[in-house]
């Protein structure tokens, strides 16, 4: 069992992590895409926030370098942060294919998936929290959470794939919607990891 002592500076910089992976899944939601020009503001802002998110990768990577004790396993640490970072990587990804496309009619669809990797995304920070206080045990409800909204994403991709294909005729756009789709449901999917990574971190120290 982990010892109630002051903050550790590894989880510190996990919580960085997932605030900042939280920051950007807001503004994912939150934005507005109107326009080619809104859509090419948004991409660069994703841009800028996958690459704000691997100077933080990079400055973790370092402090384990550096660091000859850790409070958990070394790769463990590494392991949750790179997939934590895998999040940010896919969300800047979809909007660069949407801006690829210009695609601006973000449909129902994109839209239930980014809400629920969004609150998988709070999850995530609500359990890195909870990593900084080494109250191990109570991150379990968190990460069961996170397999519900990706378990909601799966019935999301299943819906709409079968809908593009029963309602849309032009087969370009429809590479381009499942393609889309699949994205999302990959970062759902990293969610996912995030989720595996929390249990795994529980049962080796809690």
């Amino acid at each position: 069992m982990l010892g109630q002592r002051k903050t550790d500076p590894f989880f510190t910089a996990l919580l960085d992590i997932a605030l900042h992976v939280q920051q950007s899944m807001h503004y994912a939601n939150d934005c507005k895409v109107e326009s080619i020009a809104d859509l090419q503001e948004v991409s660069t802002r994703m841009k800028a926030y996958e690459t704000s998110g691997d100077t933080l990768i990079h400055e973790l990577i370092t402090k384990l370098n550096a660091s000859f004790i850790t409070p958990i396993e070394r790769e463990d640490i590494l392991e949750i942060a790179i997939t934590m970072d895998d999040i940010l990587d896919g969300i800047e990804h979809y909007f660069a294919n949407l801006e690829m496309f210009s695609f601006i009619e973000i449909d129902e669809y994109m839209q239930t998936f980014i809400e629920n990797i969004m609150k998988s995304t709070d999850e995530i920070v609500a359990a890195m929290e909870l990593l900084t206080k080494k109250k191990l045990v109570e991150m379990r409800t968190h990460a069961v959470q996170i397999k519900e909204y990706e378990r909601i994403c799966d019935e999301v991709l299943r819906t709409s794939i079968k809908q593009l294909f029963l309602n849309e005729k032009d087969p370009i756009r429809i590479i381009q919607l499942k393609d889309l789709y699949e994205l999302l449901e990959d970062i759902a999917d990293y969610c996912q990891d995030v989720a595996n990574n929390i249990e795994t971190i529980i049962m080796r120290n809690a």
